[in-house]
């Protein structure tokens, strides 16, 4: 015995565009949800009898069909485009830099995160690879779309994709951290301790906390909101007019004007930079956004990226050159990639490294005396790597299932329902039970346990989050 159901929301002018799928089979509710277009999330549960099952299904059906979801024909909607980063990107009339080892991600990319043992990269695949720093390839997750970009918060690594979802890759499988608002066409995304900044393509700004809870959400006066970056002061928001600044409860505390549109952003710990379309990028005092220098270009500035503190400010142009300055705006060179013009940027220990329009990861030396002798036409032999057969890891909802645990085997949480919510809280003695937990959004079922390899608190000690590989208890 089996029946199926599905529905569709999609308003105009950019609104909701999801679907809802309700299945019956036998005693067995199978529900699969997401952005029209797209393979969704999956969540099934058992029931002790087929009249049970379909009671339950004609439950959630009604929900939906309140909330204005309709009957619909799969597949007759299309998925609405997402908007994608495009460079014009020329080659660089400037000597090239000394790179040191260029890796070939097979898409343009522009997701990159550089930690203390590896580096990350995303592109337009869906592909986020992890490397050592002197080039070799460890790691592969895939992702259902592009990647826009990598950001970490303390242990944690969160990738933004085009699917409207923000992935955890702590694990040996990317699942799904946070869902964003089904009207948000993410542009950039930033996290700071569990909270979550999402700026959009009309200019907005959107936060969400460690529970994928919404928070609050601001226009802007500008569009185009490339830049977004949390902090513990609050949420520093870069669009086509400037850069504004809200606390944590979303008030604005300052705004700030800049030459051209905002079309990248980065921070230190006390001020944050902007690179515009006009060639700039400029320096704001996070606490009260006076420009504290200015660092100018020859073209569009598509990223930009600082040494600790800001002593060197680095930048990349939509001619794929790469610029360095002193912190008092001197430029120290200008150097060409060979390789496109750089997306993103990061600079960790005398090495820059760029993801760039033609998919490349690329490890810049930018010691002294690196690019002294680049400027003087001496060049380091340079690495090609290429992905070779790495294994792809699929992003999923599916988790080992598992029917004895011991404590050596980890921490034990459990979903409960609260205030028409799934939260997570652990059982394992020794913790708040109060506290909730940060766990992946698509295999939350109420009443479910599981065992996580690793609980921590979070860095204000009102929650926890979990960390390594999860499997649930039978």
């Amino acid at each position: 015995m089996s029946a199926t159901t599905y529905l569709e929301l999609s308003e105009t002018g950019g609104g909701a565009h999801k679907f809802y799928e309700v299945r019956v089979v036998d005693t067995e509710v199978t529900i699969t949800y997401g952005r029209i277009g797209e393979q969704g999330q999956v969540r099934t549960a058992s029931f002790a009898d087929h009249g049970k099952a379909l009671k339950a299904a004609e439950k959630k059906i009604g929900e939906k069909v309140r909330k204005g979801y309709a009957p619909a024909v799969k597949g007759e909607r299309g998925r609405r485009p997402v908007s994608r980063r495009e460079i014009v990107s020329t080659r660089s009339t400037a000597r090239q830099a000394p790179v040191l080892w260029r890796f070939t991600s097979g898409a343009p990319a522009f997701g990159i995160f550089v930690g203390e043992d590896q580096a990350w990269v995303g592109n337009e695949n869906g592909d986020v690879y992890t490397l050592t720093h002197d080039g070799r390839v460890t790691g592969r997750f895939g992702l259902p779309d592009a990647v826009k970009c990598i950001v970490a918060d303390d242990f944690w690594i969160y990738a933004g994709c085009d699917d409207g979802n923000v992935y955890d890759l702590g694990a040996k499988v990317p699942r799904v951290a946070y869902e964003i608002a089904d009207d948000v066409d993410i542009y950039w995304l930033d996290i700071h301790d569990g909270v979550l900044g999402v700026s959009d393509r009309h200019g907005g700004v959107t936060v969400v906390d460690h529970e994928d809870e919404f928070q609050w959400s601001r226009p802007s006066s500008g569009d185009s909101a490339w830049m977004v970056r949390n902090a513990a002061q609050g949420v520093y928001h870069g669009h086509s007019r400037g850069v504004t600044h809200y606390s944590g409860r979303g008030e604005q505390v300052w705004h700030a004007d800049t030459t051209g549109s905002v079309l990248f952003g980065w921070q230190e710990r006390a001020e944050v930079f902007a690179g515009t379309s006009r060639g700039w990028v400029h320096r704001f005092a996070k606490a009260d956004g006076k420009v504290t220098g200015n660092y100018r270009c020859d073209a569009a500035v598509f990223s930009c990226a600082t040494s600790p503190d800001g002593e060197f400010v680095f930048a990349g142009d939509n001619q794929s050159s790469v610029y360095c300055f002193a912190a008092d705006g001197t430029r120290l060179w200008k150097l060409g990639t060979d390789c496109g013009s750089a997306y993103s940027m990061q600079y960790r220990d005398e090495r820059l490294y760029l993801v760039t329009t033609d998919g490349s990861l690329a490890c810049v030396d930018a010691s002294a005396a690196a690019v002294h002798a680049a400027e003087q036409g001496t060049l380091p032999e340079r690495q090609d790597i290429k992905a070779g057969h790495v294994d792809r890891v699929e992003a999923t909802a599916e988790v080992e299932v598992v029917t004895h645990v011991t404590p050596a085997d980890g921490v034990i949480v459990e979903c409960v329902q609260s205030g028409g919510r799934v939260r997570v809280h652990v059982r394992t003695d020794g913790y708040n039970p109060t506290w909730g937990v940060q766990f992946p959004k698509n295999i939350r079922i109420p009443g479910a346990r599981y065992v996580v390899s690793e609980v921590l608190t979070s860095a204000n000690g009102s929650f926890y989050r979990a960390r390594g590989e999860i499997k649930r208890i039978n």
